[in-house]
């Protein structure tokens, strides 16, 4: 079979879906190579081994997309016992990353971040910020364009204003660009609304715009139909990617999971079952997102799900499909047996359906949050 294109324009152009890959701090961090707090990549070079497996976990999965797993562009946030650079962290990322496009014909992604300097002067925007802004993106994209990755991902920005000087530096290298903004349904951190950001970015140059990380997949498609809406109200076209959390976090606040009282060592009960993110890419890719993949606790077989439920529309399963039980016909003839324990498993609709449970009598369906009227009282559901 012919090696697909890497340019990720001229496939959705094509009318591909593109299956983005999913988790990495966060899933490294239970694996022990990430130190909570921190979240730096020092395990590229520390562990590369590690980082390159769960690269290909994805890849297996169906993902389209190899991010490679870098950081900020200074030297700063490391853990005290890290005796390494931003740019030998970089790097080694993004030779993993390549090697792992090699070998499985994915697309490599490269991706920059929201910057210190903005965060710390976006009360009083003055002259010259705009160029400081600049400055320290471009000391993260340097790296990924000497590395010829594929694609720029400007991700994790919670202002419009940032996003759009950083979509202007990122659009300078010539290379494709997502951008993506942690955001929920009530907006940017300003309170500028998802369809004027989804604008705004169309505008400023972004052939693909989007949401990633903080919200969960419900709260996110939430987000994107406002994007998607904002977007055909104005006549503005781009593709729509998200990648939200691996967990449900109806109850998380303005700034997402970050709120709970269970980020970030207790959020493993709220994880999301194989099932439930096969039917939010279902829905996301009914209303017209056409890059869906994951962010924090997004695991490969979340990322399997939703190659295996848009298998016809893709137009095949992914390599770990072969492991995996993806018709239910094994659950089924276990059922057709008889045996009571099987009984309905071998039903879609069955594992569709189910509500999971914590298995903890006393657990409650929402955490006390101080401030809930934070949230789009739509969106708990």
């Amino acid at each position: 079979m012919a090696e697909k294109s890497k340019n990720i324009l001229e496939r959705l152009n094509a009318g591909e879906v593109i299956i983005g890959d999913g988790s990495y701090c966060n899933t490294l961090e239970k694996r022990g190579y990430v130190k909570a707090g921190n979240y730096t990549p020092e395990s590229s070079v520390e562990s590369p081994d590690a980082v390159e497996a769960l690269a290909r976990e994805f890849a297996r999965a169906g993902a389209d997309i190899t991010q490679t797993f870098t950081f900020y562009a200074r030297d700063v946030g490391l853990p005290e016992d890290v005796n390494l650079t931003c740019a030998e962290i970089n790097q080694a990322s993004c030779k993993i990353a390549k090697k792992i496009s090699r070998e499985k014909g994915t697309i490599v992604a490269g991706g920059i971040i929201q910057t210190a300097v903005f965060r710390q002067n976006k009360n009083k925007i003055e002259a010259g910020l705009k160029e400081e802004v600049h400055q320290e993106l471009r000391e993260a994209v340097e790296i990924l364009v000497e590395n010829d990755v594929d694609l720029i991902i400007v991700e994790y920005f919670r202002n419009i204003i940032e996003m759009e000087w950083a979509i202007e530096l990122a659009l300078s290298f010539g290379k494709p660009v997502a951008a993506t903004m942690c955001i929920g349904p009530n907006g940017d951190e300003f309170g500028v609304a998802p369809g004027e950001c989804a604008v705004r970015m169309a505008r400023a140059g972004a052939p693909i715009v989007g949401a990633n990380c903080l919200f969960d997949p419900f709260i996110s498609l939430e987000t994107m139909k406002k994007m998607k809406a904002g977007l055909e109200k104005e006549g503005v076209s781009a593709y729509l990617m998200s990648q939200p959390l691996g967990y449900k976090t109806p109850d998380g606040g303005e700034y997402g999971w970050i709120q709970l009282p269970e980020f970030p060592f207790g959020m493993e009960p709220r994880q999301l079952t194989r099932f439930e993110v096969a039917g939010w890419a279902r829905e996301a890719y009914n209303i017209g997102v056409r890059v869906i993949g994951g962010c924090c606790g997004m695991e490969s077989h979340h990322i399997r799900a939703i190659a295996e439920e848009l298998a016809v529309e893709r137009g095949g399963l992914p390599e770990g499909s072969r492991k995996s039980d993806h018709d239910l016909s094994t659950l089924k003839k276990k059922s057709d047996l008889g045996r009571p324990e099987f009984l309905n498993k071998g039903s879609k609709k069955y594992w569709m359906e189910l509500i999971p449970c914590t298995g903890r009598p006393l657990s409650a369906p929402f955490v006390r949050q101080l401030n809930p009227g934070a949230l789009d009282a739509g969106i708990l559901n």
